[in-house]
């Protein structure tokens, strides 16, 4: 029995960043800007509700604390309600989170919140209805921001808010977003843009880095917090003055890999060992029953071994990231 995901460079895994659908209803340009196109999956080649239960409860015995729940658009499955429960049942998983566009939030969350999800990720690229529009190809602003207000109703304490830091798109908007979390308890989170499979050129035109909301926050006061060992990879920011907070992920930046605490496994069962790495190691063959557990476990143990120092961002090698839809945020 495994007790501690670690690999070769001691780094131990408590974080579990888990697909469990490649489809999207938006097409945000820098992710799915044709829309989603099925790549020879359907919905019945995702992982199923028992294939989910015991992915989470091999990672539970094995240190992992927090689950994130991904996609594309994790809300789209019908049976996500049962999807939050099932992994809910491991005690070990104190924190269970999901990404999403919100879309379903002003109609579910109150649901999702009672099946035991602890946190939320909303996407949100602009506070501009017309600007949110171009770059989702969905006229849903309102909708996710009824979305938010359900959330907090339904008694989540705080959200967190992805926005992709775009050149000449957003990066000027920082003081409409500081005055929108004055008084929310909002964190909101810059990502940097990072190259994908097919979007180098959107990338040349729009990247910008973390650096400048950085030095821009700093300036005014800002604060930067320490990480807990469970944390994603932003570097959080608190201001006296603000009731919410600001979150960056810069995948460019010196030792980002550092502090790599996550794995991710993709919505048809392949345990990737990087974001950015080329493929993915096949778990799917060990999910049909219960009687497998140790056997996954060791599977999952013995990939760390391959699991870079770093990943390779600068080269230009983007791995897996045909889109941005596996992120997650």
């Amino acid at each position: 029995m495994v007790t501690q995901f670690i690999d070769s460079y001691a780094r131990k895994f408590y974080y579990l960043r888990l697909s469990i659908t490649d489809v999207c209803n938006f097409r945000c340009t820098y992710c799915l800007p044709d829309g989603y196109k099925p790549q020879g999956t359907t919905n019945k080649s995702f992982l199923s509700l028992d294939e989910i239960r015991r992915v989470t409860r091999a990672f539970a015995n094995a240190g992992t604390e927090k689950v994130r729940l991904t996609g594309g658009e994790p809300s789209l499955r019908r049976d996500f309600v049962d999807i939050i429960a099932a992994v809910r049942e491991n005690p070990g998983i104190t924190q269970l989170a999901v990404t999403t566009n919100g879309y379903r939030m002003a109609r579910d969350v109150a649901r999702w919140r009672a099946a035991g999800l602890t946190s939320i990720n909303v996407s949100v690229d602009s506070l501009d209805a017309r600007q949110f529009h171009a770059i989702t190809g969905q006229d849903k602003f309102h909708q996710v921001m009824r979305g938010i207000d359900a959330a907090f109703e339904a008694g989540f304490s705080k959200i967190k808010v992805n926005s992709v830091l775009m050149r000449d798109v957003n990066h000027h908007s920082l003081h409409t977003f500081l005055d929108w979390i004055r008084h929310r308890p909002i964190q909101l989170r810059f990502i940097e843009l990072m190259e994908t499979g097919e979007g180098s050129d959107l990338f040349r035109r729009h990247h910008l880095s973390g650096e400048v909301i950085r030095d821009q926050l700093i300036m005014q006061g800002w604060q930067r917090q320490l990480r807990e060992r469970s944390d994603g990879p932003a570097q959080v920011f608190r201001h006296p003055d603000y009731q919410g907070e600001i979150g960056l992920i810069m995948p460019y930046e010196k030792d980002f890999c550092a502090s790599c605490n996550r794995l991710r496994v993709s919505a048809i069962g392949n345990l990737h060992l990087c974001l950015f790495g080329d493929s993915g190691v096949p778990l799917r063959d060990l999910l049909a029953s219960d009687e497998q557990q140790d056997e996954l476990q060791a599977r999952i143990a013995a990939s760390l071994g391959r699991k870079k120092q770093t990943h390779f961002l600068h080269q230009g090698n983007t791995g897996i990231t045909q889109n941005l839809s596996f992120i997650g945020g």
